[in-house]
């Protein structure tokens, strides 16, 4: 164990040196035992297999067709697992700051295409928490845009380059994933970087995409002895989220709809008594649209007396509660799907007649509102009819 007084909270040089070490040669303690589905496995070289480092399995999460980025991609393993999962039609980004894995990845791309029969996987060079900025982009711009200038001009040049790129360039563009997956990475990343981190995940996102993240969690507050150790930081460690605090980070950037899937019975590894363990965790970007007065409601159906979502919204067992178009759609999907009996008006109201809802307020749908105030329609059912059968005792 390094000295813990020489090394401060900047884990990134212990973290690339492992990881690099780690591209030439297996490390197995820096990884958790996972199963994947071997059908997946069987087009990928073993080298890659070998130098796979990771704590879970996001993969099933995804969809075919989707675009999918993969933080801290690595020497490719789960981006060739779900370039199989997507199809031809989908697409997958790898990002990694680390030279000595990407050059791993990509030296298998070609083999790897050849035998799915496609080729829809590629590897960016770039910090997971800056997903704006291409590092190779940047390299090739910097020689290029400063050739010829005096060297005052090409200070000047350089210190807005990088967020000229991430605004005309960016890496990964808003809004323009499906999923975000991640295996024990986010765990790497500095304490300082980590606002930012979260808020990139939530930016590239399309709305009702969703994050799928595999990572190392500890039942109790790392101290702060062990966070200064680089030995554990790069180990995934001694950045663990306290898992409370984890789900937090999604629900600060704005996520919602907040799942822990998976949660590693036994810890995975005790130090100091702080028992670290594995979680896949999902998470959902909601939808930007207005909320708009539809006249929908919603029904939940319980066990619980009632349940309240991110926004405020609280849900009484079996009581109509109105809801705006936006919310209800949301509820009846993933992960929310099943949960919700849904109440319909019998006469739609168009989308340019629908009026603003105010979502910060909560209260229940007077069925009238639903069925229109001038509703009197009377029905009446016997004989075979009756309740849907051809027994006359059945009522």
């Amino acid at each position: 164990m390094s000295n813990p007084d020489t090394i401060q909270l900047n884990p990134e040089p212990s973290v690339h040196q492992r990881y690099s070490a780690a591209s030439q040669e297996r490390e197995p303690a820096l990884c958790c035992p996972v199963v994947y589905d071997q059908k997946y496995l069987e087009v990928i070289p073993q080298e890659i297999i070998d130098r796979d480092y990771g704590c879970g399995d996001p993969s099933p999460y995804v969809n075919e067709g989707d675009v999918v980025v993969d933080l801290g991609s690595g020497g490719g393993k789960l981006c060739y697992i779900i370039s199989q999962q997507v199809g031809e039609t989908g697409r997958v980004i790898g990002v990694d700051v680390n030279q000595d894995m990407l050059e791993l990845a990509k030296s298998y791309q070609q083999e790897v295409a050849d035998k799915i029969g496609y080729s829809n996987v590629e590897f960016r060079y770039g910090k997971i928490q800056d997903l704006a900025l291409d590092l190779d982009l940047l390299a090739d711009t910097m020689e290029s845009a400063t050739a010829g200038m005096s060297k005052e001009a090409k200070a000047l040049e350089l210190i807005d380059l990088p967020e000229k790129l991430r605004s005309q360039s960016p890496m990964i563009a808003d809004n323009s994933v499906d999923c975000v997956v991640s295996n024990c990475v986010l765990n790497l990343v500095a304490p300082a970087d980590r606002r930012q981190l979260f808020a990139e995940i939530f930016r590239v996102l399309k709305p009702g995409g969703k994050a799928a993240i595999s990572d190392i969690v500890s039942d109790e507050d790392v101290p702060m002895d062990l966070q200064k150790d680089g030995e554990l930081w790069s180990g995934c460690i001694s950045g663990a989220w306290r898992e409370d605090k984890f789900v937090d980070e999604f629900q600060d950037a704005g996520f919602a709809g907040i799942v822990i899937d998976k949660r590693q019975e036994e810890a995975w590894q005790t130090v100091k008594g702080i028992e670290f363990r594995s979680v896949t965790l999902l998470a959902y970007k909601p939808s930007s649209a207005p909320c708009m007065e539809t006249n929908q409601a919603v029904i939940y159906k319980g066990p619980f007396e009632s349940v309240q979502d991110e926004a405020g919204h609280v849900y009484p067992r079996g009581v109509r509660m109105a809801v705006c178009d936006r919310t209800f759609a949301a509820l009846m999907k993933a992960p929310y799907e099943g949960q919700f009996i849904p109440v319909e008006p019998i006469n739609p109201i168009a989308p340019e007649d629908a009026q603003p809802f105010d979502c910060n307020v909560n209260r229940a749908r007077d069925p009238r509102e639903t069925k229109g105030q001038q509703y009197n329609l009377t029905i009446q059912s016997i004989g075979e009819d009756c309740c849907g059968g051809s027994n006359d005792s059945c009522c």
